[in-house]
């Protein structure tokens, strides 16, 4: 797993992205004439809230404020033994209340800001019989040159062990290379982190080199993995993706990828 809360927002975004649901009203008006429906068609100012990941036992959505909420406080109660290192920011995780609260909502509130065509991160709640069990997550910059994406997750200690982590990185795989036509997605895991790991080697990456990186002071080495559409191996998890098409103008992609076989 990677750190997927190492920074809060530091306020030094551009003017026109300081109100996140004006400027994807704005984005989709002007993107979309022509081709498919905007997120202002779709009747939602900010339609990621409305898309969903299924897999047989999760669902996976863009988390609302209440849903940050629920988060937060998974997140709160630990991610892993304290005595081993998996996030390559750790600092995070040692705040004090109501200094770690603050941290988690100003990192979330902060994606949905700085959120544009050229470089987003969408953040997943992973939602397993109505609760919270942790957050995966999918990123990249000029996707719509690149068509590479990277992923990086965490699951609440109660929930780990039971397969939640590969059905987490199945769906948003599906995502990436059924319906948004992605070429690559790569991942990283520090030496030790077992779990993560595990996911990688389970679904088809393949190793892509090494890095040495610091933590807590002390070196330590980072794997990096990559996987491809022919490598992947998408019949472990069955995905199902629901309500993409209004979000596709905010992440840079024209149209749904043909290719997409769990799309609706």
């Amino acid at each position: 797993m990677r750190s997927v809360l190492a920074v809060a927002v530091d306020g030094s975004a551009r003017p026109s992205m300081r109100f996140p649901f004006v400027y994807a009203f704005r984005q989709s008006h002007v993107r979309s004439k022509g081709r498919h429906m905007s997120s202002v068609e779709s009747g939602r100012a900010w339609p990621l809230f409305d898309l969903r990941l299924r897999t047989p036992r999760l669902e996976l959505r863009v988390p609302t404020d209440d849903d940050l909420e629920g988060l937060c406080a998974v997140a709160r109660r630990g991610l892993h033994d304290p005595r081993q290192i998996v996030f390559e920011h750790p600092f995070w995780e040692e705040l004090p209340s109501p200094a770690f609260e603050v941290s988690f909502l100003q990192y979330n509130w902060g994606l949905r800001a700085k959120l544009s065509p050229e470089d987003w991160r969408l953040s997943f709640a992973a939602i397993a019989s109505g609760r919270p069990i942790g957050v995966q997550e999918l990123w990249a910059q000029d996707f719509s040159h690149r068509r590479s994406v990277s992923t990086g997750s965490w699951i609440g200690m109660e929930f780990q062990r039971h397969g939640f982590g590969t059905e987490m990185r199945a769906a948003v795989l599906s995502l990436a290379f059924e319906c948004l036509g992605a070429l690559v997605a790569e991942s990283a895991y520090l030496d030790g982190n077992v779990a993560s790991a595990t996911v990688s080697e389970k679904l088809g990456y393949v190793p892509n080199g090494e890095r040495i990186t610091a933590p807590k002071g002390e070196p330590t080495t980072q794997h990096l993995v990559r996987v491809t559409p022919g490598s992947w191996r998408r019949e472990l998890v069955a995905v199902t993706v629901e309500h993409l098409e209004p979000c596709l103008d905010l992440l840079g992609v024209t149209r749904p990828h043909p290719g997409g076989t769990g799309l609706t």
